[in-house]
């Protein structure tokens, strides 16, 4: 949604028949016979109305946020959540934490106590050069910041985040560490599966 400013401009006409030597007198002269009032031009005097708006900016319903949205198993996808923190807690399943991992103005919103209380792991953070410096676990979304509050992700920032949180994964340990390997989407395994159920029966 945008905010968009309307100039609306009304044009009024009026022919004035005035005795002058030139054409650049009898301007002249209506022009100080209007800057003395003894021109007025009304309603009844309207030729044309114009419409100009400018290129807009975006607002935020006070409400919402679109935000976005990463759970187990599922791929990342852009949605429209409430802006309250019951809606929030209810998403994430427990209270809140905002974790800055990123250079841009956006932030992590995931539980706080994920890990403690055994949710699935979910997508790890890397950093630039791709070392895993840690492991969200449960859904967590992705949003904007500002000086108080929780914003939109700006749009200009989505295609970066939704490309580094797209597929989920999953988590093998290795040694002494954990390398996450992209996986396809729940949904997708258990439709493929309905599938091949149904077409069994069809048979």
């Amino acid at each position: 949604m945008k905010e968009f400013e309307v100039t609306i401009t009304e044009t009024l006409q009026k022919t004035v028949n005035i005795e002058a030597e030139t054409k650049e007198e009898a301007a002249q002269l209506v022009k100080e016979m209007w800057n003395n009032g003894d021109i007025i031009l009304d309603a009844d005097n309207f030729a044309d109305v114009e419409y100009a708006a400018d290129n807009g900016k975006e607002i935020e319903k006070l409400n919402e946020l679109e935000v976005l949205l990463v759970e187990p198993g599922q791929y990342a996808r852009m949605t429209t959540i409430e802006a309250g923190l019951s809606s929030m807690q209810e998403i994430v399943g427990g209270y809140i934490q905002a974790v800055n991992y990123f250079d841009e103005p956006v932030t992590l919103v995931c539980n706080e106590e994920g890990k403690i209380n055994g949710m699935e792991l979910n997508r790890a953070i890397k950093d630039e050069n791709g070392k895993m410096i840690d492991i969200v676990a449960g859904t967590f979304f992705i949003c904007g910041v500002g000086e108080e509050n929780f914003t939109s992700l700006p749009p200009e920032h989505r295609a970066k985040f939704e490309k580094m949180f797209k597929k989920p994964e999953a988590f093998l340990k290795m040694g002494k560490g954990v390398m996450a390997i992209p996986i396809e989407p729940k949904k997708d395994a258990l439709n493929k599966a309905a599938g091949t159920k149904n077409h069994g029966q069809e048979l």
